[in-house]
Parts: structure tokens; C-alpha cells; sequence
């Protein structure tokens, strides 16, 4: 992840922001708790991810979807699914 910042000419004396860095005990505890958020609803996932590729496939509006799924499924999962559906941007290089 990147942190992007606009410093207009008024800012343009202030102090630097100041990164926060995870330590390696944190991140594992998030993968940890992204493996067990998996695992918890694996029952439940696909027929979720199915519904809102469905949704995004047939071009309805995919809010109410989202509602839903996000209760089931990861940030990486819907992303996945809706890439299936829609693509992924490639900025021309």
C-alpha cells in the first residue's frame, strides 16, 4: 500500500507525516485472523461470491449484494470474483 499526499503551497513548511509500520507479530495475527474469518465461512462463501458474480454479470446494481457478502467473504474474494466478471484495469505503460 502507497501513501499518496497533496501539499499545497500553504503546507508546504509542515512537518513530514509519519509512517506506521506493522511488526511481524502484527501481520501474522492478520493473516491469522483472515485464515480463520476463511475458514468460519466456508460454508458459506461461495454461494455469496456466486451471487454477486451473478449480479455484476448481469449488470444489476451490486450494493445490496455487497451488503451480504462482505459478512461471508474477504476483501480479496470479492475483489476476485468482480475481476472475473469486469476485468482488471492495466494502466498503459
Amino acid at each position: 500500500i502507497g501513501v499518496n499526499t497533496f501539499v499545497g503551497k500553504e503546507q508546504a513548511d509542515s512537518k513530514p507525516v509519519e509512517l506506521s509500520r506493522s511488526s511481524e507479530d502484527e501481520k501474522k495475527h492478520q493473516v491469522d485472523n483472515l485464515n480463520l474469518f476463511h475458514l468460519r465461512n466456508k460454508a458459506y462463501s461461495q454461494k455469496y461470491l456466486q451471487r454477486l458474480e451473478k449480479a455484476a454479470f448481469e449488470n444489476e446494481n451490486i450494493f445490496n449484494e455487497l451488503m451480504e457478502v462482505v459478512k461471508y467473504c474477504s476483501l480479496g474474494q470479492i475483489t476476485h470474483t468482480l475481476f472475473k466478471v469486469g476485468g482488471k484495469y492495466r494502466r498503459n505503460m
